[in-house]
């Protein structure tokens, strides 16, 4: 039995995910394809579109055999950690070959020359990284002037570095090698439009391109061609019911948190030092909403991204120690199920006698099953989605008096 896993967020699944699995499992000749998907939260620093357990339909109705939830905490983190916590992951489930992702370059041979030089930072690549953060470079900047400098041979490749589904499968590939993985990687060479393109006119749109379009009136006749007819029929049956979900919904809880949080600063959270903490409480007067209040906090050497998914760490209250502790005691201690094809039994059966870490299908039997370390971890994620679960309920008041936002009380998708 070959198994390959995927790593996605499906924000939303379109045509071009539906193909990725497809292609992941002819590539791989695999059996089986399990996918490590975001959970309410996306990496960019936004509440996803719509929530984990619609995504996970989708995504087993287009070939997917089993989706498991990246933890929040690795979710809402920079291209490196959101690719270590998922390949190791992956890695802890005993039972998976391959990896397959999407890139702009589709060569993974070049990734992984970028990821072993990105590994090994030689002194030359960490003093020039050292001396362009000093100048007020981002990271991505720095880095890539670092690359140049440290590894000329590579210097012909450094475009690649300004794609970020390569910067990705970079991540991913470094990931594998620090953690002495024995899980294969591969690439398929992305098709259609390019992550930032916002159009639908192509033959693979982008997931920007939907999302945007749902922010408009009468934008499903142009998604109707971007989107498989099995999801596109859950999510018209779901729309204005349980989704869109935007950043400005949490506007409001992201102005109380920082309002309830400021006398102490934010120095607790990732990614916040002491200017950017001083920044924020400067600003925290003029606060509108947060889309806006993202871009006053961005700088030279402070994109949105990092400045969204630090004002998401607050409000999450995802703190610098949680993730501190979480890498050193061993990074990841569950894989939590979302959802599974009935018959994929082989692969669960598989999994359940191969896997390094529990297998979470009740929520209810977590305490049982995790130590505190694990468990804290695992908090994060019902606090997430339940944060998540009430800005839908306000957004989309539910009728029915008998529901309730409960995580422990939604059942495990399956088909």
């Amino acid at each position: 039995m070959r198994t390959v896993g995927i790593i996605a967020e499906y924000n939303p699944f379109h045509n071009g995910h539906a193909y990725q699995i497809r292609k992941a499992k002819e590539l791989t000749n695999a059996d089986y394809c399990v996918v490590v998907m975001s959970g309410d939260f996306v990496q960019r620093g936004a509440p996803a579109l719509m929530d984990k357990y619609l995504r996970t339909e989708c995504a087993l109705r287009n070939g997917a055999d089993l989706v498991l939830e990246l933890p929040v905490c690795f979710a809402l983190s920079s291209a490196e950690t959101f690719a270590r916590g998922a390949i190791t992951l992956l890695d802890r489930l005993g039972i998976v070959d391959a990896v397959c992702f999407g890139s702009e370059c589709g060569d993974i041979n070049v990734l992984r020359d970028f990821a072993k030089e990105l590994l090994c930072e030689t002194p030359v690549f960490k003093e020039t990284l050292a001396r362009e953060m000093r100048e007020g470079h981002t990271y991505p900047q720095a880095r890539n002037t670092a690359l140049e400098a440290s590894a000329p041979h590579l210097t012909a490749h450094t475009t690649i570095l300004t794609s970020p589904n390569n910067i990705l499968g970079i991540e991913y590939c470094k990931a594998i090698l620090s953690c002495d993985s024995k899980i294969v990687p591969y690439t398929i060479k992305r098709a259609g439009a390019s992550y930032h393109d916002n159009s639908l006119e192509t033959t693979f749109c982008s997931a920007l391109a939907i999302r945007e379009s749902l922010r408009q009136a009468g934008a499903s006749d142009g998604l109707a061609k971007q989107i498989p007819a099995v999801s596109l029929k859950l999510m018209e049956d779901a729309y204005l019911k349980s989704y869109p979900v935007f950043s400005d919904d949490l506007s409001l809880l992201i102005q109380y948190s920082l309002l309830s949080k400021e006398d102490s600063g934010f120095t607790d959270y990732p990614d916040i030092d002491r200017e950017l903490s001083d920044r924020i409480l400067k600003f925290l007067p003029k606060y509108r909403d947060f889309r806006s209040f993202c871009d006053q906090l961005k700088s030279k050497n402070r994109t949105y991204a990092r400045i969204s998914r630090s004002l998401l760490h607050i409000l999450l209250d995802i703190r610098r120690e949680d993730i501190e502790r979480y890498r050193k005691e061993d990074t990841i201690f569950y894989a939590r199920m979302l959802g599974f094809r009935e018959s994929a039994s082989p692969l669960l059966t598989a999994l359940k006698k191969s896997a390094g870490i529990p297998l979470l299908s009740k929520l209810a039997d977590a305490e049982k099953q995790l130590a505190p370390t694990g468990l804290s971890m695992l908090e994060k994620d019902i606090y997430a989605s339940h944060v998540y679960q009430g800005v839908v309920r306000y957004k989309f008041p539910d009728d029915d008096p008998l529901s309730e936002i409960n995580e422990y009380k939604k059942p495990i998708v399956k088909i």
